[in-house]
């Protein structure tokens, strides 16, 4: 059985490792976008001055509380993929030495294609076959899984089944610009900063387990003004978005590296679903925006429709 899964962030590759982790005649081919390994788990680096710093610009860290994860999470431990971050939380996680370290590592198990964007499904002759760009195409697969967010996966699906797109484009994802700073003094504040104004969550990512204890920090805006302001361009936002980090508290010290990132779908909504599946097309759907917005919702809709795909198997 040949399956090509759309989207490698957590949801997509718990989904393929469910289904081949007890299974060797199942073949898993992943498709993503995204350059490296990441999604919402994405670290982002820059050079400055000879240094390499590095941000978890997107989720900020991410709790276990299924057991099923929790076993996923207990084998990271050991191998050093992961540490707790009480600052966030008795039950908090972050990846190290960056927030894409799990998804790292989940990916080194698997056939993943990184920066390929696929644009269409086919089914032609019970089979699928995906579409990049005008005329590159991959394929037959016995089935097809999309794992990306729902405003990305609602055109995917829509041409297939509609009760699938319907669920997806009534699932809205809330938006959030994140800032990257570094500052080049240490700052007299707590390691985090959560509904100030403008700011919805700010950290010291320097001082999480694993880093490199340079002055680095991370502020994310809350969803309201992200969506108020998300066509600003990025040298506004940042701008923008120190000033209300200054106004947070005591006055800043000098900065030599500050950039904005966009995230259309930051934070997802929630379609009350485990998963989406259609047995007659062989067409499946997975992601936080079917169980609720945490990391630990991926996994568990991903790795449970992998399980369902493998009972029919059975």
């Amino acid at each position: 059985m040949r399956v090509a899964i759309v989207g490698a962030g957590m949801a997509g590759l718990a989904c393929a490792r469910a289904l081949t982790d007890a299974d060797a005649n199942v073949q898993v081919r992943l498709f993503d976008k995204g350059r490296g390994p990441g999604g919402r788990m994405s670290a982002r680096r820059a050079t400055v001055g000879g240094d390499t710093l590095r941000f978890d610009h997107g989720a900020q860290y991410f709790t276990a509380r299924d057991p099923a994860f929790r076993s996923l999470v207990d084998e990271w431990k050991a191998a050093s993929v992961v540490a707790r971050w009480p600052v966030a939380g008795d039950d908090a996680f972050v990846g190290t030495p960056a927030m894409n370290a799990p998804i790292r590592a989940l990916a080194a198990d698997h056939d993943v294609r990184f920066a390929c964007r696929i644009d269409r499904a086919e089914r032609r002759e019970g089979k699928w076959t995906l579409l990049s760009g005008e005329s590159e195409e991959t394929g037959p697969y016995d089935a097809l899984i999309v794992a990306i967010p729902a405003e990305q996966a609602a055109p995917l699906l829509a041409s297939h089944d509609d009760e699938m797109a319907s669920a997806a484009r009534a699932t809205v994802s809330d938006p959030c610009w994140t800032v990257m700073v570094r500052f080049t003094e240490p700052l007299d504040r707590p390691d985090t900063l959560c509904d100030a104004g403008a700011i919805g969550w700010a950290a010291r990512d320097s001082a999480k387990p694993g880093r490199d204890g340079r002055e680095c920090w991370v502020i994310q805006a809350g969803p309201d003004w992200s969506r108020a302001h998300l066509e600003d361009d990025a040298d506004t936002v940042a701008t923008a978005l120190l000033d209300a980090f200054s106004a947070a508290g005591r006055d800043l010290p000098p900065h030599d590296h500050l950039a904005a990132h966009r995230w259309r779908y930051a934070r997802s909504g929630s379609a009350g679903r485990d998963f989406l599946w259609n047995g007659d097309l062989r067409l499946g759907a997975c992601g936080d925006w079917l169980l609720g917005p945490r990391v630990e919702n991926a996994f568990l809709s991903g790795a449970r429709l992998g399980a369902r795909i493998r009972s029919e198997r059975t």
